[in-house]
């Protein structure tokens, strides 16, 4: 819907009830003359109002897709669980039933796009290899490509040790300096059952790969190898200087860019 030269944006907050009865907070920004839905989802103790969660949704929403974004359950957002009993499988679940959910809403449309950063990349990943005819395109941003891959990365090698032996990786939340999370090893027991790699040929469709070349937790290198093994429509970009998370804001406008870039090329 337009008046004049506005398009009309409706956003609302939802709290929905994911398998285990737990609360999942989610944001809808609709376009009710939407060109596409997009599922937009961060990675492990991320939330949906994290910068580059933002800048990938609005770079959709001005292109004139619904975005839905929410918090996972075991994270530091507005849902149910503790990030000490966060796991792959968790967050996986969680995105699965956030679709579920949105597949009985008026403005739900197949197929749509996935988004997302980190273990969001890799659950939208694994998401689209399951339901490859329900998946328009898929967007990867420095996206965890496999557990055993990512367990030999320098950010969490040199943890493991520590971790392993006392059952718990102790670090600062970048969002408040000061203030430690811990995360039990139960979460890396389970990430080792996780790889893209098998089941790589299923994305055939569009499909783009962000990463930094400061990533130490996975590293530039991996996107490379998932990047070798996809069949479709592919686009693999390094933003110099960015880290693992982006919040430089020269970064997160070169991120911004490419998915302008990119959106235009293959989704309108």
């Amino acid at each position: 819907m337009q008046w004049g030269n506005c398009r009309i944006v409706v956003m609302e907050k939802i709290f929905i009830k994911n398998r285990n009865d737990q609360k999942v907070a989610v944001v809808v920004d609709q376009t009710p003359d939407q060109r596409g839905l997009v599922f937009v989802m961060h990675g492990l103790g991320g939330s949906k109002d994290q910068a580059h969660i933002r800048v990938s949704g609005s770079a959709f929403k001005e292109r004139g897709f619904t975005v839905v974004s929410f918090d996972t359950t075991n994270t530091f957002g507005e849902s149910d669980g503790d990030y000490a009993d966060a796991t792959t499988t968790n967050y996986y679940a969680d995105l699965e039933d956030v679709i579920a959910w949105a597949s009985t809403q008026p403005w739900y449309a197949e197929p749509f796009v996935l988004v997302g950063q980190s273990l969001g990349g890799m659950s939208s990943a694994l998401y689209a290899e399951k339901h490859p005819e329900k998946v328009r395109a898929l967007v990867s941003i420095s996206g965890a490509v496999s557990g055993k891959l990512t367990s030999e990365a320098p950010g969490y090698k040199r943890e493991i040790p520590e971790w392993k032996r006392t059952g718990w990786r102790e670090t600062e939340r970048a969002s408040r300096p000061g203030t430690m999370k811990r995360l039990r090893w139960s979460f890396m027991e389970d990430f080792m059952h996780y790889d893209i790699l098998p089941n790589a040929a299923l994305l055939t469709m569009p499909v783009l790969l962000i990463t930094g070349d400061h990533d130490e937790r996975i590293p530039a290198d991996h996107q490379k190898i998932l990047f070798d093994t996809l069949l479709g429509p592919k686009e693999l970009h390094i933003i110099p200087g960015a880290p693992h998370t982006l919040r430089d804001p020269a970064h997160l406008a070169e991120l911004k860019n490419l998915l302008f870039n990119w959106i235009d090329a293959h989704l309108v």
